[in-house]
């Protein structure tokens, strides 16, 4: 029996594009607000035997993280034979330790819920730091799909000359990976953050690079105060206004606005939906689903 792909709210174009690349059947979850605030949820009635995909990108955690949960379990008492989810932003990555006493270690909080309730997580690049692999939280079969081949290709195609640049040292493995597979030079910048908007980077002499044009690539974009200090270094030094490029388009409040007014381009891929969505990663999703 073929897969019965369900996408919740927000990840309609996603959930239409896996399963066209799947060739699964689509069906909606239908949802909606009770006066109170409280979440209701209502499945299609055809799951019972049938391989479930739960689309869900969770760029707004709080708000999505109930529903989906609901959905799993309903899917689950209908008779699903298996829920996998489709996660293509990942949320609660973030506090992976206790650094303050009191502290929710909520990476390890959240896939102890998800785990419970699906079978198999596929997401695209998160945010891995102190955690080496999402088998050290999730208790389910977990895959992390790249977006540095996608992104490598886009700009291979789409940039003239490009300078790859990464915005400190912890992009500097993803970067080079971008760098050599669009057959492009790279370079790493310095970062020191003091809180969660309050950013310094630092670049170090990019004469030799003259001439080329700067693609900024990170993995996050939030605040968005890490890319937009990186471009006005860059522009500092006499170059061109740079492409910017996302994996992960959260652009939290006017971070998009300010980046605009640095960056002559850019562009993300449609993990989370936004303007800017250049890049697809379906079907790279596809490729780990089948």
């Amino acid at each position: 029996m073929t897969r019965l792909v369900l996408p919740l709210p927000g990840s309609e174009a996603l959930g239409e594009g896996l399963a066209r690349a799947l060739r699964a059947d689509l069906r909606e979850i239908e949802s909606r607000r009770f006066p109170d605030g409280e979440t209701y949820v209502r499945l299609p009635t055809e799951v019972e035997g049938r391989e479930v995909v739960l689309v869900c990108t969770l760029a707004n955690p709080d708000e999505q993280a109930l529903r989906l949960l609901f959905s799993a379990r309903t899917a689950r008492e209908l008779g699903a034979a298996s829920v996998t989810l489709v996660a293509p932003y990942l949320a609660y990555m973030r506090q992976d330790a206790r650094f303050q006493p009191g502290e929710a270690v909520t990476s390890r909080h959240f896939a102890e819920l998800v785990s419970r309730e699906v079978d198999r997580l596929v997401t695209v690049d998160p945010h891995l730091h102190r955690h080496a692999s999402l088998g050290e939280i999730y208790a389910i079969p977990a895959e992390a799909v790249r977006a540095a081949p996608l992104i490598a290709d886009w700009i291979a195609a789409n940039v003239a000359a490009p300078l790859v640049v990464g915005p400190d040292s912890e992009s500097d493995q993803w970067v080079s990976e971008v760098a050599e597979r669009a057959g492009a030079p790279y370079v790493v910048l310095r970062k020191e953050r003091h809180g969660d908007r309050d950013v310094d980077i630092s670049a170090p002499d990019l004469a030799a690079w003259a001439g080329r044009t700067p693609v900024l690539v990170d993995d996050i974009v939030s605040s968005g105060r890490t890319m937009i200090e990186a471009a006005r270094r860059l522009v500092d030094q006499g170059f061109p206004a740079p492409v910017c490029v996302a994996v992960h388009p959260l652009f939290a409040d006017d971070a998009f606005a300010e980046l605009s007014r640095l960056a002559s381009r850019i562009v993300s891929t449609d993990t989370v939906p936004h303007p800017t969505n250049a890049i697809s990663v379906v079907p790279r999703i596809a490729e780990a689903l089948a």
